[in-house]
């Protein structure tokens, strides 16, 4: 199996194919996913075929937003369990790969070290500096589908789904959920919410 050639038929079939209206869940994501994810393997020494298998949901786990916008994670699994056998995988990492694109379903709930990494690494930039300038395509996304109404809406939105998410990794706790809770704060500041309301909430 040659993965630069997967990664060439997948990102392929995503560009010409994923709905133009996806400004966040286009084919740019999932590079971003995939790059993180090379960053976890290079960090964590990650065996080569273990990393072929996360690199490989990376690069599968929003191709599901091809044919539906709801449940895209099932549909996407359909479509890595109609492609992977012709590329050389065998049937138990077909079941691992689609373990770890429904691991990134909302709430996250991964059940060991791969479904973490990836599930941090779709979510990475809620805990970075780019969290504004990524999460405007998201808001322009949603707004596209009707799934919000306005900026206040938007902003409810954030607020919740920040305070309950969690990073899953080591590297995530460290590095990703304090950047993660000052873009929370700023969101509480913007609102004109206090510093104990802000605690409260998280």
């Amino acid at each position: 199996m040659s993965f630069r050639k997967l990664k060439a038929f997948i990102i392929q079939k995503l560009q010409s194919e994923i709905p133009q209206t996806l400004s966040y869940h286009g084919v740019h994501h999932t590079l971003d996913v995939l790059e993180v994810c090379n960053a976890y393997i290079k960090r964590l020494k990650i065996a080569k075929r273990e990393a072929e298998l996360l690199r490989t949901a990376a690069l599968l786990h929003d191709t599901g937003f091809i044919w539906t916008y709801t449940k895209h994670e099932e549909r996407g699994v359909s479509f890595a369990r109609e492609i992977l056998p012709d590329w050389g995988f065998h049937e138990n990492e077909i079941d691992r790969i689609s373990k770890m694109i429904l691991a990134t379903r909302i709430p996250q709930k991964p059940q060991n070290l791969l479904e973490e990494i990836l599930c941090d690494a779709d979510l990475d930039y809620l805990g970075t500096n780019r969290f504004y300038t990524i999460g405007s395509t998201l808001y322009c996304e949603l707004l596209t589908f009707k799934l919000i109404d306005n900026e206040d809406s938007w902003d409810k939105i954030q607020i919740n789904f920040l305070s309950h998410h969690r990073y899953h990794t080591k590297y995530g706790k460290k590095y990703r959920e304090p950047q993660k809770r000052h873009n929370l704060e700023s969101i509480f500041r913007r609102k004109g919410f206090q510093k104990e309301d802000i605690e409260s909430d998280l």
